[in-house]
């Protein structure tokens, strides 16, 4: 043992030193806390920002594209014949642009008008404007103290309107009950003359002959018996009716006897109905009657036999008693029709006084709450515009300004353009054809070489033709070559689940190293937006649906700015909320379409402040002495985050 550590003693000795040294720094770095976050700043400047979609394939042996129009309509135009050579963007033919041209009329309108609503909102209230604002306030102060002072007086009504209206229908039917009797003074000596008529002797009294016979016998036995039988129809008629009122009067006169005037109302109310119809049978008997003696005499008369001066008594008697009747039944009616119209005026009233209390404390609501909407317009026409409403109509600009160029673009696609020069055969279309979005319109041939390339239904929907691509080569590292989309396929291919379309790009330049068969791989520009105000994107963070970045929250100099490239900088105070609204973005950088302004200083990314002794210690355990890989120290690593 003692020849080993003798042998080893150096070894040892580094060993315990190197133990020594690294148990100093654990010691260190566990009894010291984690360094402040720090931030790195920048201003927010304009840039470009490019989208691309990248794929790879092969060099196409082919050397012919299918040219087919992004958009469908009527050929207008066909530029071009069999054979032709033309140059790349030359036109092959023209479409019924008419819908898009409209589409684009519309949002140059549309832009302009937000411009003029942006320059509306931005200037000061004018002098007629403030007046204008300040009558209207004043003009909704007196409806509220209008609405005030009437709304009481105008619920007293109300309820004076119902009193009446509950009087009135009382009244009514008091007037009803004075009816029902008046109808009773008349009646019972009506149904009693009516049966007499009939069923009395009065006639046979008149002619000795007829033995002492009721009426009816003695009116029947007066005529021929061959006209008996129309005479007979009459006197069921007159029978069958007054059996029918003399039912309905005695029923009708039992109620009457069991009420009074102060009896409730339904009971006055059911007799007046009752009296009613009675009365109408009591009419339809008397009518009856009347035809049946009419009958008799009319008989008489084509016979030449004198009429009985009963017989004429009794048509008279029927007169009078129909006027009677007839009297009767208007004041009835009248009665009947009074009491509805009083229990409609007391609903009314009683509905005029339920929409009072429910309309008259939602009327005063909405005046107060008009006269605060116009105090507070006043108020806002006074300070200016709001800058929410400003940036709001900023954002609203931009939105119109991408829809003229998408406007624009759609117009475009109404022109089918060569996507690179070549030779047009297969011309398919002549003038006034009707021609499909994906149709094919004629081939090119070109002396370019294309690649083929494969892209995803996500990619491939981001695709056009002309569309610049960068080309570069497994074969050839040090070659890249741009091209042009010439055309994209309209059907995908499905394999194993996975849709995939062919896309063929044009290389610009031909280069005697590149061959048929080759393996590429193509960065496909989808978008471009030049001098337009750029972030990085470790500065964007997202809060639920609404995005923002942070700010320091105060002043920062430019000198700060650069200083805070390196390791950061620490802030005095928590860092501000900025919301923002995103355009187009890429892997590294976003667009920022409103929310900032150009040189606004943001924060780009986040040091987090972290306690790393262990990492730092591992590292650096045994370097020492030659000082090999780096320098032996107990620094903290900074560790980046957002």
């Amino acid at each position: 043992m003692k020849e080993f550590f003798r042998r080893h003693k150096a070894l040892i000795v580094v060993v315990i030193a190197a133990l020594l040294v690294g148990g100093y720094f654990i010691y260190r770095r566990l009894t010291t806390g984690a360094e402040p976050t720090r931030y790195v700043l920048a201003a927010a400047q304009k840039g470009s920002v490019v989208t691309t979609v990248s794929g790879t394939g092969q060099i196409s042996a082919s050397n012919q594209v299918d040219i087919k129009p992004k958009a469908s309509g009527d050929v207008m135009t066909v530029a071009v014949s069999e054979g032709q050579q033309v140059k790349a963007g030359d036109l092959l033919a023209q479409l019924n642009a008419r819908d898009a041209q409209k589409s684009l009329r519309d949002a140059q309108a549309n832009l302009e008008s937000a411009k003029l609503s942006l320059t509306k909102i931005t200037q000061p209230a004018s002098a007629y404007s403030l007046l204008q604002s300040e009558n209207s306030l004043q003009s909704a102060r007196d409806s509220l103290q209008k609405l005030q002072l009437s709304q009481p007086l105008d619920y007293q009504k109300a309820q004076n309107a119902k009193q009446q209206a509950a009087d009135d229908l009382t009244k009514s039917y008091e007037d009803a009950f004075n009816s029902i009797a008046n109808t009773f003074l008349n009646l019972p000596t009506i149904v009693t003359k009516l049966n007499d008529m009939l069923y009395s002797s009065e006639i046979a009294a008149a002619d000795i002959s007829l033995s002492n016979q009721w009426n009816i016998a003695a009116l029947m036995n007066t005529t021929h018996q061959d006209n008996q039988l129309g005479l007979l129809s009459f006197q069921n008629s007159a029978e069958s009716d007054y059996k029918t009122a003399r039912g309905d009067y005695d029923a009708n006169t039992l109620s009457y006897k069991n009420v009074s005037r102060y009896s409730d109302r339904a009971a006055i109310e059911e007799v007046l109905n009752q009296t009613l119809e009675t009365v109408k049978a009591v009419a339809q008997a008397a009518k009856s009657q009347s035809n049946y003696f009419d009958a008799w005499v009319d008989y008489r008369s084509k016979h030449s036999q004198p009429t009985l001066a009963k017989v004429t008594a009794y048509q008279s008697n029927l007169s009078t008693y129909t006027g009677q009747i007839n009297s009767s039944l208007s004041s009835l009616l009248a009665a009947q029709s009074v009491i509805q119209n009083d229990k409609d005026a007391v609903n009314d009233a009683q509905s005029a006084l339920d929409q009072l209390d429910h309309n008259q404390p939602v009327d005063l609501a909405a005046a107060r709450a008009s006269v605060d909407e116009r105090q507070s317009s006043l108020d806002q026409l006074r300070a200016g515009a709001d800058p929410l409403d400003i940036q709001s109509q900023q954002l609203s600009i931009v939105q119109r300004q991408n829809a003229v160029a998408d406007a624009y673009q759609q117009l475009a696609d109404y022109s089918v353009k060569a996507p690179f020069a070549g030779k047009v055969v297969n011309l398919k279309v002549n003038k006034g054809d009707s021609l499909s979005s994906g149709a094919v319109l004629a081939t090119l041939l070109t002396p370019q070489l294309m690649a083929e390339i494969s892209l995803n239904e996500v990619d491939a929907a981001k695709i056009a033709a002309g569309q610049k691509a960068t080309l570069t080569f497994d074969a050839l590292p040090d070659l890249t070559i741009t091209g042009v989309v010439g055309s994209v396929d309209a059907i995908g291919t499905v394999s194993q689940g996975v849709v995939t379309y062919n896309v063929k790009v044009a290389l610009d330049t031909q280069d005697d190293k590149v061959k048929p068969g080759m393996s590429v791989s193509a960065s496909i520009i989808t978008a471009i937006k030049q001098d337009v105000l750029v972030v990085d994107n470790s500065a964007v963070k997202n809060a639920g649906s609404a995005s923002y970045v942070e700010i320091p929250a105060a002043a920062v100099d430019n000198q700060t700015v650069a200083q805070s490239a390196a390791n950061g900088i620490v802030l005095n105070q928590t860092p501000l909320r900025q919301t923002v609204q995103l355009g187009l973005a890429n892997d590294t950088q976003t667009e920022i379409v409103s929310g900032l302004n150009e040189g606004q200083v943001i924060i780009s990314r986040v040091i987090s402040g972290v306690t790393a002794a262990t990492a730092a210690t591992g590292n650096n355990l045994f370097n020492f002495g030659g000082n090999r890989g780096g320098s032996f120290n107990g620094g903290n690593r900074a560790v980046i985050g957002r």
